[in-house]
């Protein structure tokens, strides 16, 4: 195998994007069916200025590591192939998770802090274990992008978008409990915010 297998690891990414993507934008096409607006400017100034534009960024690294790795040849970062491989398991994980964690939200999937008028409470699946498994989803997600195409840049705005996203949980629960009140303080007793507990709530 050569020592930069380069062509190896964007055709292993381009696949799983080829699968989760469709899979994404389904899922969110589903739940937008209400045609409900709503006001992402609750997130606050600062994320709203920086989540998404960095989001992005890490994106578009990829993409272009994907089209043609020698774009990003100026971010990469030597990294033993097993180590490459290592992300390509994560990125398994998280595409996994991401799966999971949007067919038991359904309706309720929305990408800022707003619940939806509908919105429902949802201890199961996945979120029987942790509070917020689409974020770690997100976090394997962009470790294994890094690692899959060695790229320094990739690592930078992922860890960064995920940092942001750990903040605004915070504005995000405080949401949920004005929603849900008593039966939403009494579900994050019974789990982690990322790392699950010993039992799923549901379970409790």
């Amino acid at each position: 195998m050569s020592s930069n297998p380069d062509h190896i690891f964007r055709l292993v990414l381009l696949a799983g994007m080829l699968v989760l993507v469709p899979i994404m934008a389904y899922h969110r096409i589903r739940s937008q069916k209400t045609g409900e607006r709503l006001d992402r400017g609750e997130e606050g100034l600062f994320i709203l200025l920086t989540l998404r534009p960095i989001g992005l960024s890490h994106m578009a690294g990829l993409i272009l590591f994907i089209v043609n790795p020698a774009l990003m040849e100026w971010s990469a970062m030597p990294l033993l192939v097993w180590l490459r491989w290592t992300g390509v398991v994560l990125g398994i994980a998280g595409g996994s998770l991401f799966i999971w964690t949007v067919r038991t939200l359904g309706p309720n999937l929305t990408d800022t802090v707003v619940n939806r008028q509908n919105h429902t409470l949802v201890t199961t699946g996945p979120y029987g274990w942790v509070r917020h498994p689409f974020y770690c989803a997100m976090a394997l997600s962009v470790v294994a992008n890094a690692l899959a195409a060695a790229n320094w840049f990739l690592l930078a705005t992922g860890l960064v978008t995920v940092a942001l996203i750990v903040r605004r949980t915070r504005t995000e629960e405080a949401k949920l409990v004005q929603r849900f009140g008593a039966s939403y303080r009494e579900y994050a007793k019974r789990t982690g915010r990322f790392i699950p507990g010993r039992l799923p709530a549901n379970q409790d």
